[in-house]
């Protein structure tokens, strides 16, 4: 098997090392490329870089200049559209450990049209959950206990204290390690950059996989030992308390919560609803419907809390006059245009020209009302009798405070498959 694994890197040198050597020992029969792109780092990355490229023939790499990092939803595509050789391509983290046979198992499973996930074996910086295994064989390369692993993931599956698969075949679900064919990457138009440079992209390029009738494999013989959290989510990496515990709650930098945050409103205003899973990470894509929203007594907090939930928000002269949407559109980050989302309600347009409105009233909105709007796409896709209402004539009803009408019940969530390009 020929594969290209995509690895972007900032200031993480000694991972990358570290992921280097579990590839070249582990790598089996098969012709692996290396292709790492090194986001303006300062720790000697791109030095080490040059070294590699001199000693080892499957070794690719690219570097951002700077000043400005561009993050892995931007190197991602670099790497898979400009770098790599290879059809088949797998998306591959610094902090990970490959074990053996991880790429006969995707050689396997990889067939036309699905995405295959290796299992994540995880120290225990984050809660258990029925698509990893939880068991702690180092957190940091210089603490790694790489024979333990080995012998642990090598007993017979019928032996005492060795590796027990969660489940006894193929389960469905996606996440980092998942290998892919580039074809199917470029079809969709690969990562939105909307997200970049990190936050988001990963469960916005599934959903439009699983949209695009790509299926989903996670294989349980084929593993990587992942350390966890090694880019620019934390500032000092993991740390063990007293107790010998491993801990990872409130140590993000300001500049992953800020950039988390930002990311997962412009995941809103695409998407209509928060990122959905199952428990084995599948993805779960609610519709998405063409909504307005109409609303008085307006302040600069409901509108930040509302506006990404909807496509447009109309306004009269009046509620122009006391309240600026034009300073909250100045002060938004976001990639989409608020200019134009934001509309007055004329004469002709007193009900708004959308699928569905809803109107809102700021004196009387409260947690019920935005939990509703939070689920609206799930209430709306799950109520029968809707369909049959709305080809008579519009359909008119309250939910707490929210006044509710349906014009139709299109949904577009097909139409977000492509990038715009």
């Amino acid at each position: 098997m020929k594969i290209s694994l995509i690895q972007p890197g900032r200031n993480n040198l000694k991972y990358l090392k570290w992921s280097y050597d579990s590839i070249r020992k582990n790598q089996g029969n098969h012709e692996v490329e290396i292709c790492i792109a090194d986001d303006f780092s300062n720790d000697g990355t791109w030095d080490w870089c040059q070294e590699m490229l001199q000693k080892d023939s499957n070794f690719k790499a690219i570097r951002n200049e700077g000043p400005t990092r561009l993050g892995h939803t931007i190197l991602y595509d670099r790497l898979v559209n400009e770098v790599a050789s290879h059809d088949i391509c797998m998306i591959y983290h610094a902090d990970m450990y490959l074990m053996p046979g991880a790429i006969d198992s995707i050689e396997t499973h990889l067939t036309d049209k699905t995405i295959v996930s290796l299992t994540r074996i995880e120290p225990p910086l984050h809660p258990d959950g029925p698509e990893k295994v939880l068991i702690d064989f180092g957190i940091e390369p210089e603490e790694f206990r790489e024979n333990d692993l080995l012998e642990w993931f090598t007993k017979p599956v019928d032996s005492d204290g060795g590796y027990q698969p969660k489940h006894n075949g193929p389960t469905e679900g996606i996440f980092a390690p998942w290998a892919f064919w580039k074809k199917d990457f470029q079809d969709i138009g690969g990562h939105d950059e909307i997200f970049a440079p990190q936050s988001k992209e990963d469960t916005d390029i599934f959903n439009r996989f699983q949209l695009n009738g790509i299926k989903f494999i996670q294989t349980w013989e084929g593993c990587v030992y992942h350390m966890t959290c090694r880019g620019s989510r934390f500032a000092d990496g993991a740390k063990r308390n007293p107790d010998g515990e491993v801990f990872m709650k409130n140590r993000e930098t300001d500049e992953w919560l800020n950039q988390n945050q930002k990311s997962t409103r412009e995941f809103i205003r695409k998407w209509g609803h928060y990122c959905k899973h199952d428990a084995l990470m599948k993805p779960i894509i609610p519709p998405k419907y063409d909504i307005g929203f109409i609303i008085k007594n307006a302040n600069l907090q409901l509108i930040e809390a509302l506006e990404p939930w909807c496509s447009t928000v109309y306004y009269t002269e009046d509620e122009m006059r006391n309240f600026k949407y034009t300073d909250y559109i100045e002060k938004e980050d976001t990639s989409f245009d608020l200019h134009e989302k934001f509309k007055s309600i004329d004469s002709q347009y007193t009900q708004g020209v959308n699928d569905i409105i809803v109107k809102i009233d700021g004196n009387q909105f409260g947690n019920n009302d935005f939990r509703i709007i939070q689920t609206l796409p799930e209430i709306l896709a799950n109520d029968d009798q809707l369909y049959e209402e709305i080809m008579i004539e519009p359909t008119h009803f309250q939910i707490e405070n929210l006044q509710v009408t349906i014009n139709s019940l299109q949904t577009y969530e097909m139409e977000l498959i492509c990038n715009e390009q």
